[in-house]
């Protein structure tokens, strides 16, 4: 397969499960929020989080996200970007842009490392 349409199809597989993701989170938390051990862990990882990190994400939420998704590594892409929007309260019209941002410079650096244009070793 030509590494274009790898990178295309590659690129649109990573970013429609995190559009659902972040579409999705806050309801279904809302709904598992009903129930009493659900209630009180969701209210201490939203207190924790935006706390300790409410002023630096409101300045910067949607950079560090477009930074964080842009890491090929294990554990730093889309779904996990979705994740972190939510938990911070990155409203969509943010966290959007700023995954597909992050998920196309990732593919970028992974076809350039695949066709041996860098090298990480």
């Amino acid at each position: 397969m030509p590494v274009f349409w790898a990178y295309i199809y590659a690129v649109l597989g990573n970013i429609l499960p995190a559009i659902f993701l972040l579409l999705f989170l806050k309801p279904f938390s809302e709904y598992l929020s009903r129930f009493y051990y659900f209630d009180i862990f969701f209210k201490w990882l939203f207190k924790r989080t935006r706390r300790n990190t409410q002023e630096k994400f409101e300045k910067y939420g949607a950079l560090f996200l477009l930074l964080f998704v842009a890491i090929p590594l294990p554990v730093t892409g889309a779904w996990t970007g979705s994740v972190a929007a939510f938990i911070f309260g990155i409203r969509f019209f943010y966290a959007f842009p700023s995954i597909v941002g992050g998920v196309m410079i990732s593919g970028i650096i992974v076809s350039l490392a695949s066709l041996g244009v860098i090298s990480f070793v």
